[in-house]
């Protein structure tokens, strides 16, 4: 049986919300079968418990945004998909994350500190069989004509492979690799995805932070361009680290399916918002998906029955 899979210990990071500035602690703890994903706001007077799945999603301008059944003016946690996209990378089914304040910490911009994280508390199977959201026909979301054309599409497959293409129209995102595909399955989640950082324009970040946002932004926890060049003294990690970056924001945001999917997702200029989008529409149609499980191991996708090595 392909088993759902926790944490063997917890484990705690301490960083900056990206958006907030704002000091935060997090908590990572172990969770029963079918618990799902579940954040607690523990600074509050009475601890919140938000569950993760599409319904719970409140905002999804500039990050992924949850609250109690996506009421906007509840107690909320932002910027969940970096950590939801190591908790997919992982395959981990069911955890607590207990925070101390309204935003998931940065730390380096990608996810690759989470995933050190998780491996270091330890990954442990539990006995209750993994349900995967399987795909059964195309699903697709299209916004914008022209120039703001974008779409977002889910198609049957067996497996969980993503391609994403980037249209910046910007020298230095112009020279790096604008399409990424990834396959789930070949179990290089860390080394060829986690690492990639979230970037951001100079042009833009005046008018971010007279709105309240990217306050605890900097070069140590993002790629920062200016209308010609990567300012970073350390320049990319990848060729394709602005794609590949969205493929990591695309697995945390489709992650939040409360499930991990076995589809082929493709998107043209995406984002947080489309994906979500996506999901709904995807989960709105009782003919288009099923829950499946994986008595033999051996009919699962190739990859899926493997725990990712430690760090």
């Amino acid at each position: 049986m392909l088993k759902q899979r926790t944490l063997k210990s917890l484990t705690r990071a301490v960083g900056v919300g990206l958006h907030s500035g704002q000091k935060v602690e997090l908590t990572l703890r172990p969770a029963a079968p079918n618990t799902g994903i579940v954040f607690r706001r523990v600074d509050l007077p009475q601890p919140v418990d938000i569950p993760v799945r599409p319904s719970s999603v409140s905002d999804t301008r500039m990050a992924s945004t949850i609250s109690p059944g996506g009421d906007p003016g509840a107690p909320k946690v932002q910027t969940i998909e970096h950590l939801m996209s190591a908790c997919a990378g992982l395959g981990l089914d069911n955890l607590y994350v207990d925070i101390t304040a309204d935003e998931v910490p940065i730390l380096d911009g990608s996810s690759a500190a989470f995933v050190f994280l998780l491996q270091s508390a330890g990954i442990e199977l539990q006995n209750a069989p993994k349900r995967f959201l399987k795909v059964k026909k195309q699903v697709e979301i299209r916004e914008g004509e022209g120039a703001r054309l974008m779409w977002a599409r889910l198609e049957p497959y067996h497996g969980f492979k993503l391609t994403f293409e980037i249209d910046f129209g910007h020298p230095a995102v112009d020279a790096t690799g604008q399409q990424v595909s990834f396959d789930m399955g070949s179990g290089r989640y860390k080394q060829e995805i986690a690492r990639a950082r979230t970037f951001g324009f100079t042009k833009d970040v005046e008018a971010m932070r007279a709105r309240g946002l990217t306050l605890g932004g900097s070069m140590d926890n993002a790629i920062v361009i200016d209308d010609y060049r990567v300012l970073n003294s350390d320049g990319l990690r990848y060729d394709d680290e602005f794609a590949k970056h969205k493929i990591l924001d695309a697995i945390g945001d489709l992650y939040v399916a409360g499930a991990p999917l076995l589809a082929a997702y493709t998107s043209f200029r995406g984002g947080h918002a489309l994906n979500n989008k996506l999901l709904r529409k995807l989960l709105a149609d009782e003919t288009a998906f099923e829950y499946v499980s994986f008595e033999d191991e051996a009919r699962a996708p190739a990859g899926f029955a493997q725990l990712a090595p430690a760090w």
